[in-house]
């Protein structure tokens, strides 16, 4: 497709994912316009649509290159702000299968801010283009479709505010990116076509957050801290960042109903009893400046849109719309960043709107399939998880078991894991020979050793 060479677009859903797709979709189209079901205010802000945007969020290395792709200008502007940024592998400070990661100089940037903030920046730069506009407080009732059903022309939407009135926007291309809750399986199944097949593992994960007052000198700042589990001792997890305006985010949880308290001295003992001590070190060390958020997770959520046969032209879905993980992992912006990127490519290459639901699709798929294996697979190392478990998981859990412990020593291992956790690179690289052969001769009382279990004291820090 040409620049402009049609005319309007519609994007469903004004959080992240629609944002990045509205600003693809800029370079296409004439005017294009966000359908936002929420009220948005000009400042950063969790909504009510949003309910996990309060909690620990990362933007991984591969997300953050396809956001400053697309906004040049990002890093500039992350740096002025007062959150950690620098590289990945030198600033880690993670726990993980009993002992922690080797630092090295792995070449991947990381940022850490809260969600509100940057999807707040990305927003002021997406309605900057002149031909994008956000109506928000608006719902959205139906597709409007060609006579015969078999196009998209738009959207029929709710505008509330002090009237409430039925509104028809028409569309050359509609991109439902409303989320998990998207309504276009139902929507399909009421014009007449099948709605995606789906898969789902139950996870029953729950935590909770708290914001804290962080002294900016604070060396631990300059780091990124997470302590995540090892199943032969534990099932839940912790994780602190700095975040702007001087504020650490914290977060813990846990699978299969361990949740995090959330009284005051319950969310304190949970972080003592976490299996190292640095997030209880931060906590009990600062100022709560927030009342302590929960949000629960039940299940992993995959439509397979690639499977159907029939579909309507003019539409599209894209996001967690498609595919839903597990929060802990932090792979869904960038997995949404990812399928953005593939649909860019797409239209630059399609000659009609026609072919791009089929092509996106397709790929798409192909994305989804590096987080899904990743997420999915570590959540079956826990008993209580449920679901089509994938052939040859335990075994795969198994190897994924030692490359986590020969991290604590070996900046070969260490740093292809984290390429893949960035989905830089698929799963299978780590069975490379030059990394296999590391793992597997890691030393087997090494692995003994590491992998006992860790002493629930926590070390204080002055």
């Amino acid at each position: 497709m040409k620049a402009n060479q049609t005319k309007q677009a519609i994007v469903i859903g004004g959080s992240m994912a629609g944002l990045l797709t509205a600003r693809v979709l800029s370079d296409y189209f004439e005017r294009v316009t966000i359908v936002e079901r929420d009220p948005v205010q000009d400042q950063p802000e969790a909504r009510k649509g949003q309910p996990q945007t309060r909690h620990l969020h990362g933007l991984l290395a591969n997300g953050l290159q396809i956001f400053s792709y697309y906004f040049p200008d990002l890093p500039a502007a992350l740096a002025e702000l007062d959150i950690f940024m620098g590289d990945m592998g030198e600033t880690m400070r993670w726990y993980t299968h009993g002992g922690y990661r080797m630092n090295f100089h792995s070449g991947l940037d990381g940022v850490t801010l809260s969600r509100p903030q940057l999807e707040f920046m990305i927003r002021q730069r997406v309605l900057a283009r002149p031909n994008v506009t956000l109506r928000d407080n608006c719902a959205i009732k139906q597709l409007l479709t060609t006579p015969d059903k078999e196009q998209v022309i738009g959207v029929m939407v709710e505008q509330r505010g002090t009237v409430t009135e039925q509104v028809r926007l028409m569309a050359d291309f509609t991109v439902d990116c409303s989320g998990r809750g998207s309504r276009t399986p139902q929507w399909l199944k009421e014009l007449g076509y099948d709605a995606p097949p789906e898969s789902e593992v139950k996870v029953d994960v729950g935590y909770a957050t708290r914001l804290y007052k962080r002294d900016p000198d604070d060396p631990r700042g300059r780091q990124w801290v997470l302590v995540t589990p090892d199943v032969v001792n534990d099932n839940c997890f912790g994780g602190a960042f700095a975040i702007e305006n001087g504020r650490w985010i914290v977060t813990m949880g846990g699978w299969g109903g361990n949740h995090c308290p959330t009284d005051e001295a319950g969310f304190l003992e949970f972080a003592r009893n976490l299996p190292a001590p640095d997030v209880y070190n931060i906590i009990s060390q600062s100022e709560p400046i927030s009342e302590i958020m929960t949000h629960k997770f039940p299940s992993s959520l995959r439509r397979h849109y690639e499977k159907l046969s029939h579909f309507p032209a003019g539409y599209l879905v894209l996001g967690d719309t498609i595919a839903s993980f597990n929060p802990t992992y932090g792979q869904g912006m960038t997995s949404a960043a990812m399928q953005v990127r593939v649909l860019d490519q797409i239209l630059a290459a399609s000659p009609s709107l026609n072919k791009v639901a089929p092509a996106f699709f397709k790929k798409a798929a192909k994305v989804v399939d590096i987080p899904w294996q990743m997420v999915v697979g570590e959540d079956f190392r826990f008993a209580t998880t449920s679901g089509v478990k994938p052939p040859g998981t335990d075994l795969i859990n198994r190897y994924t078991a030692k490359v986590n412990r020969a991290s604590h020593d070996d900046e070969v291992v260490g740093a292809a894991f984290l390429q893949v956790m960035n989905l830089l690179a698929p799963p299978p690289s780590l069975f490379k020979p030059r990394v296999l052969w590391r793992v597997l001769r890691y030393k087997e009382e090494r692995e003994t050793a590491v992998a006992a279990p860790a002493t629930r004291q926590p070390i204080r820090q002055n």
